[in-house]
């Protein structure tokens, strides 16, 4: 079975016209499981999980904003991807990252089934990947060896690509 994952920074989900935008986009990508980062929401209803994500058998977990940053969302249409448990960590933007790994690394025995880990860890693993970045920082090589020693796939990335502004002006 392929299935199809959506990872997106949002930038914010306050605007219910923007919300409209996302659904109509998630309608037509098809995902079978979609996370959203930079929600900017404390909390997260049913009815704006609802207004997102039209997929009838859905699912959802999300880990609330703090103040106007973070937030994730995490939606899964149940009838592909059945919940097993689940986890909310306590980490945020604000966390040093090797407490973030800690965690993740936590996570990785708890369960003896193939899980997937999606987020915006606001770090890259090749200098190429960031814009201006000419060398390997400490914190490059401290997310690679996370991915190596634990046996996760870095699943690169399809579709189009489409920076910020160009987004913005998308979904205004």
């Amino acid at each position: 079975m392929n299935l199809k994952l959506l990872s997106w920074n949002v930038r914010g989900l306050n605007v219910k016209e923007k919300r409209l935008q996302i659904r109509n986009l998630l309608h037509s990508w098809k995902a079978d499981i979609v996370c959203l980062q930079e929600t900017k929401l404390k909390w997260i209803t049913r009815g704006i999980v609802q207004s997102i994500w039209s997929c009838p058998y859905i699912d959802w977990l999300y880990l609330g904003s703090d103040g106007a940053s973070g937030g994730i969302l995490l939606m899964w249409d149940s009838q592909v991807v059945e919940k097993v448990e689940v986890v909310v960590g306590h980490f945020s933007v604000s966390c040093k990252r090797r407490l973030m790994w800690e965690e993740l690394i936590g996570r990785i025995t708890w369960w003896d089934l193939p899980w997937c880990l999606g987020g915006d860890f606001n770090i890259t693993r090749f200098p190429s990947e960031r814009l201006g970045a000419v060398s390997y920082s400490r914190a490059m090589y401290g997310f690679f060896d996370f991915i190596f020693l634990h046996g996760l796939m870095d699943i690169p990335l399809a579709g189009v690509f489409t920076p910020g502004p160009i987004l913005h002006q998308l979904l205004a």
